[in-house]
């Protein structure tokens, strides 16, 4: 069985949900709180007979039993972790441009010919994110190749700082890129304003040129180049340095730990394990680079237990994952991870602006838009702010986001930590309420959970995950 709801017990808060893992019996609260019980305790607590004692102090401790719930924490934890409903969107995608340079197997967002942002519509696009209620914004460049836009992310970049200043706010600026068009002088002005960098690492020379042809040379030298470049010039960690994405194809299925080693050999911060997407072109190649929930995790097991094999022998990597699902497990905290959310990020927590100055829920609706579905189109940057946040569309994604009114991810043991994503949805099953947990995301997501709940309670590898929240 997947979860269960608990019998009605006086001693336990209604909603209460459960799992069965190699450990014990994992439940969990509506508000974050958990414990582990053995199968003989977890059965007199379900029948109502659990008397005091270890368990039931174990019970108490999470905050899960009604007569002796600390409600005052309780609503503090979840007000902590949820405070971005109210907020608005804190992150702000701008494309600059549909070229790229590559041929990625999987690509979602690139071409060797397209169209690129206008200098006038990027001074709206950030002129519409300072529109956004918050005190703090991270405005992200991407592409396609954002570089190959070159005049235009300089300009969106200095107009954007200028604004910060002029406002008062707060301001991250972030470019994501394949570091094949870096120079001198790009590099100093990026050191300069302070752009934090994320890159595209796929694991060893060999599998990372496979997923990422580039007609130009080496697509892994000019990255690898490049990483080592900015962490001699700003340091190895964050936010000086910068972070890699790795996107799991079915090439790099059976090679979880040379991908690992590779990060850690670069001295890079984390590795971020997650399955694909069935967006753009790894959709239409699926049969060829996709794989099945059951294979990413087994492959992300692999990887994180290299990682954690790692750090015991004082090799400061994390796997950004668990890392996430730490935070919120352990820590009580919001991740500021979209994906991850209940509602998700989708209008809420980010909002993505395309060459044309189109706005969107999120970057994967965006991508959902290339194909012909305008199902996450907002409006333009031409449009007034609230009436684009308060579209029907956002509030669809909420809708379809919330886990409570999911019927089985409402009983799933991992609701307090989880989130759903419509726009994951409506490409893989039509619609934007998935079917879970026929899901391969929900499926994926099941046994990254529990990866990371086994290793939280094992006596070796609990005390470095927790580790993670304090570096």
């Amino acid at each position: 069985m997947i979860s269960g709801r608990m019998k009605d017990y006086p001693l336990a808060p209604a909603g209460l949900n459960w799992r069965r893992l190699k450990k014990g019996v994992l439940v969990t609260g509506y508000m974050g709180g958990w414990a582990v019980l053995k199968p003989e305790e977890f059965r007199l607590f379900a029948a109502g007979r659990l008397k005091d004692g270890p368990a039931l102090k174990r019970l108490e401790k999470a905050n899960l039993l009604r007569g002796r719930l600390d409600f005052e924490a309780a609503c503090t934890d979840w007000r902590d972790s949820n405070e971005y409903v109210s907020k608005g969107p804190g992150l702000h995608i701008m494309v600059l441009t549909q070229v790229c340079n590559h041929s990625c197997v999987y690509c979602q967002a690139g071409e060797t010919t397209g169209r690129s942002m206008s200098a006038a519509a990027a001074r709206k696009a950030v002129d519409f994110a300072f529109s956004a209620p918050v005190p703090g914004l991270t405005i992200e460049f991407q592409g396609g190749e954002p570089l190959a836009n070159w005049p235009v992310l300089r300009e969106a970049a200095l107009y954007a700082r200028k604004k910060a200043d002029a406002t008062g706010r707060e301001l991250a600026l972030a470019l994501v890129t394949n570091l094949s068009l870096m120079d001198e002088s790009k590099a100093r002005f990026i050191a300069e304003q302070d752009i934090s960098l994320c890159t595209s690492l796929d694991g060893p020379a060999d599998l990372h040129n496979a997923n990422r042809p580039f007609s130009g040379g080496d697509s892994y030298a000019a990255a690898v180049g490049w990483i080592k470049h900015f962490q001699a010039r700003r340091g190895t960690q964050p936010p000086g340095g910068p972070s890699a994405l790795l996107t799991v194809t079915r090439a790099s299925l059976g090679r979880a730990r040379e991908i690992v080693d590779e990060y850690a050999r670069l001295k890079l911060p984390y590795v971020f394990l997650r399955p694909l997407s069935p967006l753009g072109q790894a959709a239409r190649r699926w049969g060829e680079i996709g794989y099945g929930p059951e294979d990413f995790v087994r492959f992300y097991r692999e990887g994180l237990d290299r990682v954690l094999e790692l750090n015991l022998k004082g090799v400061p990597i994390r796997e950004k994952t668990a890392f996430l699902a730490v935070k919120k497990i352990v820590g009580s905290q919001d991740n500021r991870y979209v994906d991850l959310r209940c509602p998700c990020g989708a209008g809420l927590g980010q909002l993505a602006y395309d060459w044309d100055g189109g706005v969107y829920t999120c970057d994967e609706g965006r991508m959902l838009a290339r194909e012909g579905d305008l199902s996450f189109r907002l409006g333009s940057v031409r449009d007034g702010y609230r009436r684009l946040i308060s579209s029907e569309t956002v509030k669809a994604c909420a809708l379809a986001s919330s886990l409570d009114l999911q019927p089985v991810c409402a009983r799933c043991a991992y609701r307090p930590y989880c989130g759903v994503c419509p726009a994951y949805n409506r490409a893989a099953q039509g619609g934007l309420w998935g079917s879970m947990p026929a899901n391969a995301r929900c499926a994926s997501l099941l046994g990254v959970f529990d990866a990371v709940f086994e290793r939280l309670l094992d006596r070796r590898t609990g005390p470095v995950l927790e580790s993670w929240l304090e570096s």
